[in-house]
């Protein structure tokens, strides 16, 4: 049963006479404080913010004034107090509340400015469980949620940037604030608050090791607002989780227009694959169309592994995504350059490079600071009619996986080097997924097909338009080894990529027609190894 209210109307214009400042973020505060105190606005604070405005020469009273209690237990109890939420909560024009406010010696406060515990930050640190818990903000969280429940008496701030608003709106109204203002504040405060509470019960499920939590909750803050979302007719916004992953929500972006929806979801993918190749073994190119790899390659240099990525399908890179695994270098950046790329992401650029990208002014050029780690945990979530779908993160790697070899024919080590990166670059394309490599480079990708033969045939289809671009005498998919996400179902598949000229082929395995595929294999002199895990990707 819904709680009764007695529907009185929220004036429009409030007066602010009084506000309570208690922040964590001292950004902008003393300028804040002094104008409020220049517009006749009493000041009343807490511990260390109240420190701050007196020792800036303003007049403020401390809350133990209000409470009649002082701070305890190192200042988690200071603001939980009658005096304080019933300040807060009172509605003015409730004869009953007015009543047990006066009767109480409560003074209504107009302005609550408050921000959190910074435990996002102090969790992102590393710092030890009892520090993360200190850093769950109790009082904060709980006069924020009453200024904005009773938003029509009271404004609540938790951003420092929306100081200036707030001062403006107030010299706009001759000291007073509107409805319509409390309610886009109280907006914004409810929404903090739930993205607070959501990282403090994503923290507790990890380190509880809860997989799957009852409630489950996800936050991000807005970063950016864009033109439109994967079509024109489509809002989109960037939200930022806060989880540290170097990649295009962390990168710097160091020159081009902004990114737009299409943009971010592509490089992401592309930075997800680069992580997949240790630098210190060799560089590594990856060519992005959406989100599905369009070329992929290993070099002694970025420049050579750019040209053996192009070469794959340089039809589709025109206009895609590079990514890489190394730092961005001058010869690296004049071979990318030459075909049209909207973003090119790497851990970092020479100051040569980044100068090389300039002369192309709508080119994005990112930095991430690093490379995702391909092994480590994490959480992907997609929204469906109605809910969302969580999963942890593919973190299986194929060095690190038991190969093993079901044909009588076993794999020559340069088919086992080009069978694994295969299987690395498979991970990243989107189901049914067939990739053919050869020499540390894709020549022939087969993305998205809802029959695994179809992937294998466009795959082929692909190598044979490159070669013929390259003006090869055969496709490059001669003498290459081909790479499954999931098992074949039927030989025809395997077929189709032996026809194609494929001497080995790694995939899970598991179909109850595994017999079949390797007797096909063996039947045609070809090399087989299961990894026995799959990489769907939808």
């Amino acid at each position: 049963m819904a709680v009764p209210t007695k529907n009185i109307p929220a004036p429009d214009l409030v007066p602010v006479r009084r506000a309570l400042l208690s922040v964590f973020d001292k950004t902008g505060l003393i300028d804040f404080a002094k104008a409020l105190a220049a517009a006749g606005v009493e000041l009343v604070s807490t511990g260390g913010t109240a420190k701050a405005i007196a020792e800036a020469g303003l007049a403020v009273r401390d809350v133990s004034e209000l409470t009649g209690f002082p701070e305890i237990m190192d200042g988690r109890v200071k603001t939980l107090h009658p005096s304080v939420h019933g300040a807060l909560l009172g509605i003015r024009d409730d004869a009953d509340h007015a009543k047990a406010m006066r009767d109480h010696h409560i003074e209504p406060i107009d302005l609550l400015v408050s921000n959190l515990y910074p435990f996002e930050e102090v969790r992102r640190s590393g710092a030890g469980y009892a520090s993360i818990v200190e850093n769950i903000d109790i009082g904060g969280p709980a006069m924020i949620r009453a200024s904005a429940k009773n938003h029509a008496y009271v404004a609540i701030v938790t951003d420092p940037a929306d100081y200036a608003s707030v001062l403006n709106a107030l010299e706009m109204n001759l000291g007073s604030l509107s409805l319509d203002f409390r309610k886009k504040l109280a907006a914004k405060a409810f929404a903090r608050t739930a993205t607070y509470d959501a990282a403090i019960s994503g923290w507790f499920a990890e380190a509880l090791e809860i997989e799957h939590p009852t409630w489950r909750a996800f936050g991000g803050r807005l970063d950016q607002v864009m033109r439109y979302g994967e079509n024109p007719h489509q809002g989109a916004g960037f939200y930022l989780s806060g989880d540290k992953r170097p990649g295009v929500a962390t990168a710097r972006q160091l020159q081009g227009k902004q990114l737009s929806y299409n943009n971010i979801n592509d490089t992401d993918a592309a930075f997800e694959l680069a992580g997949e190749f240790d630098p210190t073994r060799s560089a590594a190119i990856a060519i992005i169309k959406h989100a599905n790899p369009c070329g992929v390659a290993e070099g002694a240099t970025l420049k050579a592994a750019y040209a053996k990525a192009l070469a794959c399908d340089p039809v589709s890179a025109y206009g895609g995504i590079v990514a890489m695994n190394r730092i961005l270098d001058a010869e690296a950046a004049e071979e990318i350059v030459k075909t049209f790329t909207e973003v090119i992401i790497a851990p970092d650029a020479t100051d040569e490079a980044a100068a090389i990208v300039a002369a192309k002014k709508n080119l994005r050029l990112l930095v991430a600071g690093g490379l995702p780690d391909a092994r480590a945990a994490g959480t992907l979530v997609k929204s469906v009619s109605g809910g969302l779908l969580v999963q942890s993160r593919d973190n299986a790697v194929v060095d690190d996986l038991e190969l093993k070899v079901v044909t009588k024919r076993a794999p020559t080590p340069a088919e086992m080097a080009d069978l694994k990166f295969a299987f690395r670059v498979a991970k990243h394309v989107k189901s049914n997924a067939i990739v053919y490599a050869k020499d540390g480079a894709t020549v022939g990708i087969g993305a998205g097909q809802m029959s695994r033969v179809d992937s294998s045939r466009i795959a082929a289809r692909k190598a044979l338009d490159a070669a013929e671009a390259a003006g090869l005498a055969e496709p490059l998919t001669k003498g290459s080894v081909v790479a499954s996400d999931a098992f074949f179902p039927f030989a025809d598949g395997l077929l189709s990529a032996i026809e194609a000229g494929a001497t080995a082929v790694i995939q899970p395995g598991g179909s109850m027609r595994d017999d079949d595929v390797i007797a096909a294999a063996d039947a045609h002199g070809i090399a087989m190894v299961f990894t026995g895990v799959r990489h769907f990707r939808h």
